[in-house]
């Protein structure tokens, strides 16, 4: 294989050192001794002279980097202590330069030791945003234990960029535990031509403990500034502090085969399993050439505390024939041996990049077998239904997964993934137990890479095909169909797959620096205290917008998976891949209704190779969990009717009444053409408000676009319920200090998630120019008989006054003992201009019954030039009983009439009471209206900046636990709002 050359192994800079024991260090000493030192394969004697230290522990040696070939590989270090007559060995052999290995030029080196045992540091230095405040001299930092008896010694922050309100970040390599810190102290050299610094604090960060502290500072660290000292201790803000995830060293060395073309110049991943959970996918990298032929290649990673380790993942990303690698085996420093002596090529064996490898050792009380697992994947038979794109699968098992596994090599069909096809892949893995979940999608490239996938069927090679088990789907994965996602994950057939997923709403938000944006594909993956969701590339936004991560932008993103309960972190980060790769990311706010929950992760920092510590990606914690409105899941299957132009291209809305409510108006819509003739469309995991056992639901149409008018079949919806068991009644016994008697109370002793489905039929028109010309409709679900239809007949009159009648389209809700009827539009009187001057209109509404009529709400919609008008009552007809409701009104609708307002609520007066007409009867009336409603005072603050103000008509409507107000508008002024600064108060009058 290829290699890249090396530096020399001999170093020109000065090597210091410092010896350390339990009581005391020696202090840093420069080893010289007048002759040309460090050269390869050399062994240099020096003395160093100091007190009696006791036993030796580590030392710390490194050098400052300085001179044409600073890069030093060490082989060892040997002290001879004369005066105890003791002779002491640290085993290193490992680089000291900037360009190998991991990039230390200073590291700690226990007695005896042959492995890294070092404990990394995260250090975060924070510059401030004040003029000047960058620095171009060399910074060092002293981490100090907790009692201060112990302290890291010096360490040189090398690489970084100290700019003005800049984060550098750096991981620092101690053999000893410090933290918690009790402070730390930094300075720098004062070289330089702008020495000065303005230190704005220290984050430290020690994943072994799970610790982070924060070290504010806030003051120039320059002999020209302040009190001229360029050396401070900071002592840690403890409210600040941070908990999180513990992670431990461990120590990897990986075996590469020594037969011909063994290594691999791919990069190489990691994925590591236990009986407690599993790891991050890891990176195998370093400054090193690594993966050669017959090599040993060792590295320092950092585990969670996952148990008895169970199995490894590991592969490479290349497809291509000179990326192909023999694996020998793998070791952990706690013996846990992984063998392999297999290929990782698409050239051999059996083609495969991938490995599972189970974990063998002293440790491990239960080897697991290594299993291949038979995956058909079923294309659907609708138009387009093939793809081009590169799909993959992930199986997920109660001991496990497979992780996501690209699928290209079908075991019965050349051409894959075609309509109609049913597509054979054999998967290798480590045994996973009982298949509980698949998770299936492709990476969306191709000129025809959406696809219609039928349903994936997975059974373990060898059993019986009686132990297949079926995943339907039944979607689209692509960006212009369904919602546009392009990842799905499947349950079982029967288990209510989509209605138990959890959707995550992900907004993210790039920060407004210069270069912030990014052309890189980003990737999230969610942490909760029930598991974790997988990797997945954020690529198919719900804002629609054109390019993602721009600077200064949210990007809101739908994630789809099971329920991974509370969120504790989150993984984010980008492929680096582009040409603006590197990327600015400010924060991520996550939502999630169905558990009432909003996650804040702060982030501000650099995911970028050249910037910061180089990472692109991190692990970031909420720095607050808020509370949300509480939401369901609910599906709804849409069938349009197979009569001549049955379809639609208006915009379909449904709301949703129960005995516990209703839901808002919702919009059914999705990337696709929906509403056709004989169609069913449906709408999976659509997030309202529980309204509990449904009683009726409101669908109707806009009327927009060509051909609107709609033939509806049925409607369906699921939800998901809780079914009580059987309760038994169990005693207990009051505390004895109460009168000492027993009582029964009942308790549920259990229960289950069920299904409940509730069909509408509706097999009529919604269209103006057919049968009642209605666009909307109530329908009730079948087989209840709580409810029943009923027809209302609404007499609207209009005023006398001079102008009093109205072009604007009008808009009414009428509210009962049992509900409302929803906002309906008065289309169709028996005049053929409404509301004009003095007149009276007819209109018939249905609905489900209401019992005794409460109130009405009216509005129009301010669209006309002569929108104004003065309504003088409302009489309603209910026809079922023949029962005459009396609504006074006697007011302007109009912006620039009475208080502006084109919305008002009207409540019913007995007959005799509006004949009296007096001015007392009327303010008695104006009393009895007031008594019933409520006054909002709403005060809206438009931002300060630069065309804040609108010209359009602002909405506004209200939700309380009872009821919302509608939607009441009113004229704005200026264009294009910005809402910046935009509070609601509202008072209750």
């Amino acid at each position: 294989m290829p290699t890249r050359a090396r530096p020399h192994t001999h170093t020109h800079t000065r090597v210091c050192a410092h010896i350390r024991d339990a009581v005391c260090p020696t202090g840093e000493r420069r080893l010289d001794n007048d002759k040309n030192n460090f050269e390869k394969g050399s062994e240099d004697k020096f003395t160093i002279d100091s007190p009696n230290l006791g036993r030796l522990q580590k030392i710390t040696i490194g050098h400052n980097n300085k001179g044409s070939s600073a890069g030093w590989f060490l082989d060892k270090v040997c002290i001879d202590d004369i005066g105890n007559k003791t002779l002491y060995e640290f085993p290193v052999n490992r680089w000291f330069a900037m360009d190998e290995d991991d990039g230390k030029i200073q590291r700690d080196v226990l007695v005896g030791g042959m492995h890294a045992t070092g404990i990394v540091y995260n250090v975060s230095v924070i510059t401030g945003d004040v003029r000047g405040a960058g620095t171009n001299s060399k910074i060092h930092i002293l981490l100090h234990g907790t009692k201060g008896m112990k302290n890291s010694g010096k360490i040189f922050l090398e690489g970084g960029q100290f700019e003005r309100a800049q984060i550098d970040i750096f991981n620092v390599e101690i053999a000893a535990l410090l933290s918690p810190l009790s402070r730390v102290t930094i300075g720098h050299d004062n070289c330089g031509v702008s020495s000065g610094w303005f230190c704005e604090k220290v984050v430290v960060y020690c994943p072994f403990t799970g610790i982070e502290q924060t070290f504010p500072c806030g003051k120039w660290l320059d002999e020209d500034e302040g009190d001229g000292l360029i050396e401070r201790e900071l002592y840690e803000m403890v409210s600040l502090r941070q908990k999180r995830q513990k992670k431990h060293p461990w120590s990897l060395w990986i075996w590469t085969s020594d037969i011909k073309s063994a290594g691999t110049d791919a990069s190489v991943f990691l994925q590591i399993y236990g009986d407690k959970g599993k790891s991050n996918e890891m990176r195998l990298d370093n400054n090193s050439d690594n993966f050669e032929n017959g090599q040993i290649d060792k590295f320092m990673i950092e585990l969670p505390d996952l148990g008895i380790l169970t199995k490894l993942r590991i592969w490479h990303e290349k497809r291509h024939p000179f990326a192909g690698w023999h694996l020998n085996r793998s070791l952990t420093q706690e013996k846990y041996d992984f063998k392999c002596n297999r290929w990782l090529d698409m050239n051999e064996d059996d083609h495969e990049i991938i490995r599972e490898l189970t974990a063998e050792g002293p440790l491990v009380p239960n080897v697991l077998p290594v299993l291949k697992y038979r995956v058909v994947i079923y294309t659907g038979t609708k138009s387009g239904s093939g793809t081009d794109a590169n799909v993959y699968i992930c199986l997920v098992g109660e001991l496990g997964d497979t992780g996501e596994r690209a699928l290209y090599d079908s075991k019965n069909n050349v051409n894959k993934f075609e309509k109609a096809n049913a597509d054979e892949f054999l998967i290798e893995s480590v045994k996973l137990g009982r298949v509980k979940r698949v998770r299936v999608g492709h990476d969306g490239r191709g000129g025809t890479c959406g696809w219609y996938l039928d349903k994936v069927v997975v059974k373990e090679e060898t059993a019986p095909e009686s132990q297949a088990v079926e995943f339907p789907c039944n979607r689209w994965l692509d960006r212009n169909e369904d919602d546009g996602q392009i990842v799905r994950e499947l349950v079982p057939a029967g288990d209510a797959q989509m209605l138990k997923n959890i959707s995550y709403h992900v907004l993210v938000k790039t920060g407004n620096v210069a270069g912030a944006s990014s052309d890189s594909k980003v990737f999230i993956k969610l942490y909760g205290e029930k598991g974790d969701t997988s990797r997945q590339f954020l690529v198919v936004s719900d804002n629609d917008l054109r390019n993602y991560f721009e600077r200064g932008r949210v990007d809101i993103f739908t994630v789809e998976t099971m329920d991974i309960g509370r969120i504790h972190r989150l993984l984010i980060g980008h492929d680096n891949v582009g040409l603006r790769a590197g990327w600015f990311l400010d924060s991520v706010q996550i939502k999630v209704p169905t558990h009432g929950k909003e996650y804040m992760f702060p982030s501000h920092r650099w995911l970028c190779r050249d910037e910061a510590d180089g990472k692109t990606e991190i692990e970031i914690y909420p720095s607050e969990v808020l509370e949300i409105e509480k939401l369901i899941n609910y599906e709804v299957q849409v069938q349009t009717g197979n009569v001549r132009s049955a379809g639609t291209n208006a915009q379909i809305f449904i709301q949703i009444y129960g005995e516990n409510g209703k839901t808002e108006v919702i919009d059914l819509r999705s990337r696709s053409d929906n509403f056709e003739r004989a169609a069913m469309d449906i709408f999976k995991q659509i997030q309202a408000t529980d309204v509990g056992k449904l009683i009726k639901i409101r669908i109707g149409h806009d009327g927009s676009g060509m051909g609107d008018g709609w033939y509806l079949e049925t409607v369906s919806i699921s939800r998901l319920s809780w079914r009580p068991a059987a309760e038994e009644k169990k005693k207990k016994k009051k505390n004895k200090k109460k009168k000492g008697a027993a009582e029964e109370e009942e308790t549920p002793s259990g229960g289950e998630e069920v299904v409940e489905t509730f069909t509408f039929l509706c097999q009529r028109w919604l269209a103006t120019d057919e049968e009642d010309g209605e666009l909307v409709v109530e329908l009730l679900p079948e087989g209840v008989e709580d409810l029943e239809e009923n027809s209302y007949e609404v007499h609207v009159f209009t005023g006398k006054v001079t102008g009093a009648g109205t072009d604007a389209n009008v808009f009414i809700n009428i509210y009962g003992e049992v509900g409302d009827t929803g906002e309906r539009q008065l289309r169709k009187s028996g005049n053929l201009n409404k509301f004009e001057k003095g007149q009276e209109d007819v209109f018939m509404l249905k609905a489900a019954d209401l019992g005794t009529l409460k109130k009405l709400r009216i509005r129009h919609d301010n669209s006309s030039g002569s929108a104004g008008w003065f309504l003088n009552e409302v009489e309603i007809v209910d026809l079922k009983d023949d029962t005459l409701y009396f609504f006074p009104c006697e007011r302007w609708l109009a912006v620039d009439e009475d208080d502006g307002q084109i919305a008002r609520e009207l409540v019913p007066v007995n007959e005799a009471f509006l004949k009296k007409g007096s001015d007392d009867e009327q303010a008695t009336l104006g009393l009895e209206q007031k008594a019933q409603s409520t006054t909002y005072t709403v005060r809206v603050k438009t931002g300060d900046k630069k065309n804040a103000g609108t010209d359009s008509n602002i909405f506004i409507n209200l939700y309380g636990e009872h009821d919302d107000t509608g939607t009441w508008s009113e004229a704005g002024s200026a264009e294009g709002w910005v809402t910046t600064l935009c509070s609601i108060f509202c008072e209750a009058l």
